[in-house]
């Protein structure tokens, strides 16, 4: 079957351009002395991660611990699980990973370090921490040096614990102050530092200039999307997902209605630098997807000058396609326009 024949809404992998952005970002991880690990929450896909780890990635990166799990029993033997595990209800599901995985998980408090040891325990096997810092995001992480060295050493020689290193999303300002304020309170306390991992896509080719950083955490570059291209760390034709959408109505002359709505693109939006809407449109660039309700998207077509016919099919390039993935069930993959597989989305609406 060719794509063009496929029901919409849908969406379509390239994968010569998936094998393309894996290699490229395994030469440079390999050029800089990087370690890689990608993260999965992108893609979800365990024959993608399988091919990460072929290239070359040292392991892999979840999110939620349900995700780990599905990446587990895939076979992936390293895991860094990146968000904070909290609370009795988490220590069992935890605790079944670790025994199926080499597994690290990244906190910032006491609370966390406690349920990672309980689930330590129980699995009666190892589980490394990482402890994240705040490096200029505002979300998760430890505000200082102090605070790192009092969680590692609570973990360090702790059990099954065992600190391993910093772990901070997004690489900012802070990344290097931090790391040149923990170092020598870290060595005068006899706690070696194995592991600085650093992330994520949008920063990815300056990685290296952090000094220090060890390890790499990046996701969306297996496919790239909308923001990374408007960021400039990709070209439009290294994008390897697309929604694919029909026009279903055409109620004036500058309005359409496409099939695809908030049960199939991202709600998320861009810069305003890079562009307006919830995709973009790559047949008329020059339209604007305005609204997105459950079934539907509407378009405004006033700039185009040509304009879709009833019937016609389009692709959308989305805003986040991290989220798309995490919207279906499953995906299709294909060459040269021609369908090769349908793959089931194993690890979406992992939550937990």
């Amino acid at each position: 079957m060719r794509v063009d024949e496929l029901d919409t809404p849908v969406p379509v992998i390239d994968l010569d351009r998936v094998e393309h952005n894996l290699a490229k970002m395994q030469a440079y991880c390999d050029l800089h002395g990087l370690k890689l690990r990608p993260h999965i929450k992108t893609h979800k896909l365990p024959a993608f991660a399988r091919r990460q780890l072929e290239l070359g990635a040292v392991g892999i990166t979840c999110q939620k611990i349900g995700e780990a799990r599905v990446m587990a029993e895939a076979g992936c033997a390293d895991i860094l699980l990146t968000y904070p595990v909290v609370g009795a209800t988490k220590v069992a599901p935890l605790a079944e990973v670790a025994a199926r995985t080499r597994l690290t998980v990244a906190l910032d408090n006491a609370v966390a370090l406690e349920t990672v040891a309980r689930a330590a325990h129980l699995a009666g096997t190892e589980i490394g921490v990482l402890v994240e810092f705040d490096s200029g995001d505002g979300r998760c992480g430890v505000q200082s040096a102090d605070e790192a060295l009092e969680l590692a050493r609570r973990a360090h020689g702790n059990g099954p614990l065992a600190f391993r290193g910093f772990m901070t999303y997004p690489h900012g300002p802070r990344t290097a102050p931090f790391l040149a304020a923990a170092r020598p309170l870290f060595e005068a306390a006899g706690i070696p530092v194995e592991t600085v991992s650093i992330g994520g896509t949008p920063g990815c080719w300056d990685a290296h200039l952090v000094e220090g950083a060890t390890e790499l955490r990046v996701g969306t570059y297996i496919y790239h999307d909308r923001a990374t291209v408007g960021a400039g760390v990709a070209a439009p034709e290294d994008c390897a997902l697309h929604v694919h959408a029909t026009v279903v109505s055409r109620p004036t002359a500058t309005r359409a209605v496409i099939d695809a709505g908030s049960k199939t693109l991202s709600s998320d939006r861009v810069a305003a630098a890079v562009g307006e809407g919830y995709g973009h449109i790559l047949e008329y660039p020059d339209a604007v997807i305005t609204r997105l309700n459950e079934e539907h998207g509407v378009v405004d077509l006033s700039d185009c000058d040509t304009r879709p016919a009833i019937g016609e099919r389009i692709r959308i390039l989305p805003n986040h396609v991290c989220v798309v993935s995490n919207l279906h069930d499953a995906v299709v993959v294909g060459r040269n326009g021609t369908v090769v597989d349908t793959w089931p989305v194993a690890a979406r609406g992992c939550t937990r």
